[in-house]
């Protein structure tokens, strides 16, 4: 080795390469469990690993690509598009098949996963997609299909200290330090169940000792965090902060600091899917039917963002968070399904009243269901009175429309209609 070739970080040295190394999910590697059957029978099967970051997709594939004795390809859906697909695809086939690994497959539109279709059905390669959103939702029906989907769960404090204490035995930098790890209660709040997180704070902690005693101390760890959290904290709690602070913002109504947040998270390689889907919870949830065509709008937005790609798509996001940030707010829809779901649990399950039950048999007929309904569009301005809530529970005020001009159009109408009934 050079003394100049830089000494990879501690998650990739502690990679493990067999399931024999492996810790977490027992569920799937354990003797007897699916993918322990799969090593040790050699025989492989398109496949994609959900769950969330740091808890082994990518080791698995490779411990299962090298167990079947296949080559390994790997592409960034942030990365790679059908170009990069096809060459693959074409290595696998004078290779006589390989495995290929896609992390964070979500990214993919739809042209660069239907890419792959041929390739997996024939054989010639064996997918292993990695995914910490839902495949059901971002991955195409026709490739989802051709591939069984395992559920990878987080890491639990007694498996990450197991990852911790096997660092620390097998490492050989960390082994001639003789650390002791005194208090564990920081090490793993702060990892959040994410393994490489918690390997990347433990060789940032090592590595702060100086001519101190080399003990893990709670304190010691938050201490070298706030020191040097830019050095590793790229994905964890800094994430939080900037998709707060962007939802903040446009709820403020302040495009400017939007923006510029949206541009953090672009520049910081944020799946513009998350982004787009947030802003699609902010249309309802903080516009409302102050103004109805936000909501179209987020959506439009999401829809094209799948269907554009990166990097044009940036400027569709620009300007969706421009318009919701600039548009009157209401949180009236939140809060009255907030209110209506509350009031159930409290009064529990409620007989439907005889006249709006639904009514398709003679015997519920003569039960009395349906009668006396009153079809409102043969009455005049298509309304006429009647009871739809509960009798236990008549009159109940759940949508209080807000103070905007939209929705007093919708206050005055409601009050036209209902006059006293309802406190509008």
């Amino acid at each position: 080795m050079s003394l100049f070739e830089p000494i990879a970080p501690l998650a990739e040295r502690m990679r493990p390469r067999t399931l024999e190394d492996f810790i977490g999910q027992q569920h799937l590697v354990a003797p007897g469990k699916v993918l322990h059957t799969m090593v040790a029978t050699k025989q492989l099967r398109s496949m994609i690993f959900w769950g969330p970051p740091g808890v082994g997709k990518t080791t698995l594939a490779m411990i299962l690509a090298r167990s079947a004795g296949k080559d390994f390809f790997t592409l960034s859906a942030i990365d790679s598009g059908v170009k990069e697909i096809r060459t693959v695809i074409e290595q696998a086939r004078l290779a006589g098949g390989a495995v290929l690994f896609i992390d964070e497959i979500h990214r993919f539109n739809k042209s660069q996963q239907d890419s792959l279709l041929g390739a997996v059905e024939k054989g010639m390669i064996t997918l292993i997609g990695a995914t910490t959103e839902n495949p059901s939702f971002e991955v195409i029906s026709a490739l989802l299909s051709r591939c069984q989907v395992y559920v990878l769960e987080s890491l639990g404090p007694d498996e990450l200290k197991a990852v911790v204490l096997q660092a620390l035995e097998k490492d050989p930098q960390l082994r001639e330090q003789h650390i002791q790890i005194q208090e564990w209660d920081a090490l793993l709040q702060l990892s959040g169940g994410d393994a490489r997180r918690l390997l990347n704070l433990l060789e940032l902690t090592s590595s702060s000792f100086g001519d101190a005693d080399r003990i893990i101390t709670n304190q010691f760890v938050q201490d070298t965090i706030q020191t040097k959290s830019a050095l590793y904290d790229k994905a964890g709690e800094q994430h939080y902060d900037i998709i707060s602070a962007f939802i903040k913002s446009m709820r403020g109504s302040d495009p400017n600091a939007a923006v510029y947040w949206l541009a953090r998270m672009i520049e910081g390689g944020e799946d513009p899917k998350f982004i787009a889907r947030r802003m699609v919870v902010l249309a309802s949830e903080d516009i409302g039917n102050a103004n109805p065509n936000a909501l179209l709008l987020a959506t439009s937005t999401f829809q094209a963002v799948q269907l554009i790609g990166w990097p044009e798509s940036r400027i569709i996001l620009s300007q969706c968070v421009i318009y919701l940030a600039s548009s009157p707010k209401s949180n009236a829809s939140y809060m009255a399904i907030s209110a209506a779901q509350d009031l159930v649990r409290k009064s529990g399950d409620l007989p439907v009243p005889l006249p709006i039950r639904n009514a398709p048999t003679r015997l519920m007929k003569d039960l009395n269901y349906g009668k006396d309904y009153k079809y409102a569009h043969s009455y005049a301005g298509n309304f006429t009175p009647l009871e739809f809530l509960p009798d236990a529970i008549s009159g109940t005020t759940l949508y209080d429309p807000g103070n905007n001009p939209a929705e007093e159009k919708l206050r005055s109408y409601l009050k036209e209609r209902w006059g006293d009934k309802y406190k509008y």
